[in-house]
């Protein structure tokens, strides 16, 4: 007998048992055994994130072009598809406007029409980044598994499309604001800094959504109806100092009532913010994106499992 054979041992007839002599068969020696692989979820945990944040800003041109291809597939550098995107939003404040002047028997001016405006085209800028940020993970399954690069990218591509799409209201409100005979001041320049905060909130936001709709797939169907009333509870459609006694704790606590509240204080009076809420509209801006981006990255190596 070969010595590459296997001997076996025991009497004529019986069950052939291999030679105690000879090394035992394994699954792994034979070919055709199936090979089983299991894929268990990461523990939770946060990667270092100095170099987490040094990998995002690498890639940063991978979420610019996944907000063109974005943009592109929403028809964004058409003439039309540019219409569209300004139409939208102004005719929502027409909407609301007749709806709120209707209501006030006729005595809002033009005044507040352009105050009504300035904070929807905010406004649709923080929802919009919000509603498509929230499948930003789910609906790229594919480039999750197949794909190595910061998750995080996802999401904050939803804030830089959202922001492309707020880009050219700016000029239509322009043309509102001049004829409305509103302020020119040099504290109009205060846009800019209560803007960049929006910015923050809404990718603070944007991630926690994102990371959330993973976990819990009816997260972008309720969505729409919280926005709503998040909407209805900011001073958007109303002043701020309009707001009765009793309600004003409950629009206070709306984390964006001190952003919405001194962006309209900016644009219609020509005045800086007060301390009070530039102060609650950076501290729940920087809140926001801790909580958002460490809940997020904390999660992300997760994904690949859940999707």
């Amino acid at each position: 007998m070969s010595s590459q054979e296997p001997r076996f041992s025991g009497a004529s007839g019986s069950t052939p048992v291999l030679d105690p002599e000879v090394e035992p068969r394994t699954e792994a020696d034979d070919v055709f055994a199936p090979e089983v692989q299991v894929h268990e979820p990461h523990r939770i945990g946060l990667p270092p994130i100095g170099k987490y944040v040094q990998g995002v800003w690498r890639r940063r041109e991978f979420a610019y072009e996944l907000s063109r291809t974005t943009l592109r597939a929403q028809h964004f550098e058409t003439a039309f598809g540019q219409l569209w995107m300004v139409l939208n939003p102004l005719l929502l404040t027409l909407v609301y406007f007749l709806l709120v002047d209707i209501l006030r028997h006729g005595r809002h001016g033009p005044a507040f029409f352009a105050h009504l405006m300035a904070c929807i085209f905010a406004y649709n800028f923080f929802s919009t980044s919000v509603t498509q940020g929230a499948k930003s993970v789910v609906n790229s399954g594919r480039l999750v598994l197949n794909t190595a690069f910061p998750r995080i990218l996802l999401p904050l591509s939803a804030v830089l499309t959202g922001f492309l799409r707020f880009l050219p209201t700016i000029v239509i409100y322009a043309i509102v604001h001049a004829i409305s005979g509103l302020p020119v001041e040099p504290d109009l320049l205060w846009v800019f800094p209560l803007f960049g905060l929006l910015i923050v909130f809404t990718a603070g936001v944007t991630m926690l959504v994102a990371a959330a709709q993973v976990y819990f797939r009816d997260v972008s169907s309720f969505l729409p109806y919280v926005l709503r009333i998040w909407m209805y509870g900011t001073p958007i459609l109303y002043f701020y100092h309009e707001i009765p006694g009793n309600l004003q704790y409950l629009i206070e606590a709306n984390p964006l009532t001190p952003i919405f509240a001194s962006w309209s204080r900016v644009i219609d009076l020509g005045l800086p913010p007060t301390p009070k809420f530039l102060l609650w509209s950076i501290g729940w801006s920087v809140a926001a994106l801790v909580v958002g981006s460490l809940f997020f990255i904390s999660r992300e190596r997760e994904f690949a499992v859940r999707l």
